[in-house]
């Protein structure tokens, strides 16, 4: 049994965390949720940045703080004294997991870089999330969501067609760098459990938007041509977007040939795959506009539920869209809820949600609820100090 309260994989590793905001508190909470006693250093007063990044708040506890630091303990430490930074070295030393996202050097003069931790704990895993690749940091700025997001190429991929570049509606370059760091992770204590040894572990901003435009990077690297921007639709699949029923909208997406000849069958269309112009993917992206023209005034005449059954039960990818509150209740009407509840100290019985993995044989998702700041100061004092030689 960890810390946290939590079976699993990870119970019995300890993790420094001297991260803050987004990618790295939710790669430890990630760590958390699979076992890990997670220990989160924050500054006195303040703590970590996003407990002011509010309303809304419950309780006076910022949603955003609470949505990614369940199963963590909290220290309150001032890094810029010596008598702190004595006690965060001492944290280092006992941990296997250090992750710090502190600006390039910061980490280095507030005596926790990783030489120095690797000199007293050379079995850590420390990783340090950074806003860009090791070499490559073009200067001290923060590495802010959005500006990634521009830096990336992301911003310029999205929003309607001849529309205004647009930023993704959550931070998804911070939690593509989160979810990057704790694989990383993970690949390196398996690597330690085979060698003893330790790993310094860097992952950039910058590093996981790029590798998360996926397909959309190949086809700029194919082609040599800028990807454009296409809204809801796809630029390689179609049918593959929105469309306006009778009484509201729905998304169809038809990957392949055999689901398009089952979306023309319940849209009594027999002839439509025989068409040269749409008998096969590549020939209905070249004649989008057609296509799209005839189906959606198809569609146009459907009820939306009903169609959206139909298209379902003939095995072809269909939805209403949803909102999200709505889609955070819906799984639980299939006996698979989306949420998970924890005892909050001031907020009482407290709403978060579940981790995106299952494990057959062990519950995972950390019991402790996101901490109070400096919650747990003196009890991890009176334990450092007791395992300090």
């Amino acid at each position: 049994m960890s810390e946290n309260g939590a079976r699993g994989p990870l119970a019995g590793i300890r993790v420094a965390d001297f991260s803050r905001v987004l990618a790295g508190p939710y790669c430890t909470m990630l760590l958390a949720d699979l076992g890990a006693e997670v220990i989160k250093v924050e500054r006195p007063e303040a703590g970590d940045d996003t407990r002011a990044w509010g309303p809304p708040e419950v309780s006076g506890e910022s949603a955003y703080f609470l949505a990614v630091n369940r199963g963590k303990r909290s220290i309150a430490l001032d890094l810029a004294a010596e008598r702190d930074r004595d006690i965060a070295l001492a944290l280092c030393q006992s941990a296997d997991i250090v992750v710090e996202n502190f600006r390039p050097g910061v980490a280095d003069r507030l005596g926790i870089g990783y030489e120095t931790v690797k000199a007293s704990n050379p079995g850590a895993v420390y990783c340090s999330i950074q806003a860009y690749p090791p070499g490559e940091q073009p200067d001290p700025r923060a590495g802010l969501d959005a500006i990634i997001q521009a830096q990336s190429g992301l911003m310029s991929i999205t929003g309607e067609t001849s529309g205004e570049p647009t930023k993704i509606g959550v931070a998804l370059v911070d939690v593509l760098t989160g979810l990057n760091a704790a694989t990383a992770i993970l690949a390196a204590l398996h690597g330690r459990s085979r060698t003893g040894k330790g790993e310094y572990v860097t992952v950039a901003l910058l590093s996981a938007a790029l590798s998360g435009l996926v397909n959309i990077a190949q086809n700029a690297l194919t082609t040599g041509i800028e990807p454009g921007r296409h809204g809801n639709a796809h630029p390689s699949i179609v049918p593959y977007q929105p469309f306006e029923a009778a009484d509201g909208a729905l998304v169809v997406a038809a990957g392949n040939d055999a689901q398009f000849g089952r979306l023309c069958q319940v849209l009594e269309l027999p002839g439509l795959p025989e068409d040269a112009r749409f008998a096969t993917n590549p020939e209905r992206v070249r004649n989008r506009v057609e296509l799209l023209e005839v189906l959606g005034t198809r569609i146009a005449s459907w009820p939306a539920e009903e169609l959206t059954a139909r298209l379902s039960a003939a095995g072809v990818p269909a939805s209403r869209i949803y909102g999200v509150l709505e889609a955070l209740r819906e799984p639980e009407t299939r006996g698979a809820p989306a949420t998970m509840t924890v005892q909050h100290p001031k907020a009482g019985d407290l709403e978060l949600v579940r981790p995106a993995f299952r494990l057959a044989s062990t519950e995972v998702g950390a019991s402790l609820p996101p901490p109070l700041l400096g919650e747990h100061t003196a009890e991890l004092l009176a334990q450092l100090t007791d395992e300090t030689p």
